[in-house]
């Protein structure tokens, strides 16, 4: 059920949010989503955001008009000393100007940058009482993005930080427990596990009419398995293991289509690859798509092979859209897909098996089209919007009563 929406407060907390860019993916629809939906809690909030990188998509257009955000142009996702050092300063001067009573910072830039900017405002306060600060984690760069010393020495920052904050929020209990297990990052009694939540109407709407559109309008002939994956062409996302997944699946349903909605730096090279695999003939690169509901619409099997995920997002949106999703068991998925009920999993790096979970599901349709209705009870009752701002303003009350 949805969860009860609070009364709005009397005398509203001030937030101040904090994200290093607004890219395709689950952190920036999250942010969009409270930007609003905590106005209508008595909130007075703003969210600061920098620019994208090269290839990014721009998830601006979910804001709606009036919703505050402010762009920080030398905020970015690349480590720039001179860049870093004008955002840590003009940070501590929005938080001058904005007198916020909680500070909230989304995804690894920011946090570092934000949390060393609300470190210097509390201490130039004088007597006021200090703002309080929240970061969330919603996945990590702590494994599988840098070499074994540059890892060691973002762990030494994010323990480091941690002592500079007042809750730690993670999208999943996995994600918690890598980061205060795995990394001894916090402590236990600081973090908050608040799974994402998404406006996922449009894609509870998809029904077999809305499935029939789309595929015309992909122009996928009617029977033709159709194998989909969403997000950004980058090494993390894997789309080359997505690709050797698919040459397998050709060779046993030689019509089979695979469409992959997204765009990054890798898309040249992806492209060759899939001709070097004798797979071009199959493989749709769509680049960004807004019409997401339509392209899982149009989806038979969801298939995610990334290295590692905070919370799928992708994943959660397609069985959202009643299709099942087949998975590396990386990070936060085990939390989305918990069972085998409502999707499968194979170890990353696994080609036959994640082929193998694809086909027999594409060679059973009444086994796919039950477990993409469970797929879809689940994740509606598990990442709703409603759930995550009755989530995220108990942690704002606990913290300023």
């Amino acid at each position: 059920m949805p969860a009860e929406t609070p009364a709005p407060r009397a005398r509203p907390a001030r937030v101040l949010r904090i994200i290093t860019r607004l890219n395709i993916g689950g952190p920036s629809i999250q942010a969009l989503a409270l930007t609003t939906r905590l106005a209508e809690r008595g909130y007075a909030t703003t969210l600061l955001h920098g620019r994208l990188g090269p290839g990014e998509g721009d998830m601006r257009y979910l804001a709606p008009d009036g919703a505050s955000l402010v762009f920080v142009p030398t905020l970015g996702r690349a480590i720039a000393p001179l860049d870093d050092l004008r955002t840590l300063v003009a940070l501590y001067r929005h938080m001058r100007q904005f007198q916020p009573t909680v500070i909230h910072t989304h995804m690894a830039k920011a946090g570092l940058l934000g949390r060393l900017a609300a470190r210097a405002y509390n201490l130039t306060r004088g007597g006021a009482p200090p703002a309080r600060i929240v970061h969330t984690y919603h996945g990590h760069v702590l494994e599988g993005y840098f070499s074994p010393f540059m890892t060691a020495v973002f762990i030494a920052f994010e323990r480091l930080l941690a002592r500079l904050s007042d809750t730690i929020v993670a999208i999943s209990p996995a994600i918690r427990d890598e980061l205060l297990t795995g990394h001894r990052i916090g402590r236990a009694s600081q973090y908050k596990v608040i799974p994402l939540g998404f406006d996922l109407a449009p894609f509870a709407a998809v029904d077999d009419l809305a499935r029939a559109a789309a595929r015309r309008a992909l122009a996928v002939t009617e029977g033709v398995p159709v194998v989909a994956t969403v997000g950004r062409l980058t090494a993390i996302k894997q789309h080359r293991l997505f690709l050797e997944v698919i040459q397998r699946v050709v060779a046993a349903h030689p019509k089979a289509i695979a469409l992959i909605a997204g765009d990054g730096e890798l898309r040249s090279e992806l492209e060759a690859y899939a001709a070097s695999l004798g797979i071009t003939g199959n493989v749709r690169f769509l680049g960004w798509r807004r019409d997401l509901a339509a392209i899982y619409g149009a989806t038979d099997v969801f298939l995610l092979t990334s290295r590692n995920e905070g919370t799928p997002v992708a994943l959660i949106e397609a069985m959202a859209s009643g299709v099942p999703g087949v998975s590396t068991d990386v990070g936060g998925v085990k939390d989305v897909i918990d069972s085998a009920e409502v999707g499968l999993r194979a170890p990353f790096g696994d080609v036959d098996r994640l082929a193998a979970h694809v086909n027999v599901l594409i060679a059973d349709p009444a086994r796919r089209a039950a477990m993409g209705a469970r797929a879809r009870t689940r994740v509606l009752r598990h990442y709703s919007i409603e759930r995550l701002v009755s989530d995220i303003t108990t942690v704002y009350n606990e913290l300023t009563p």
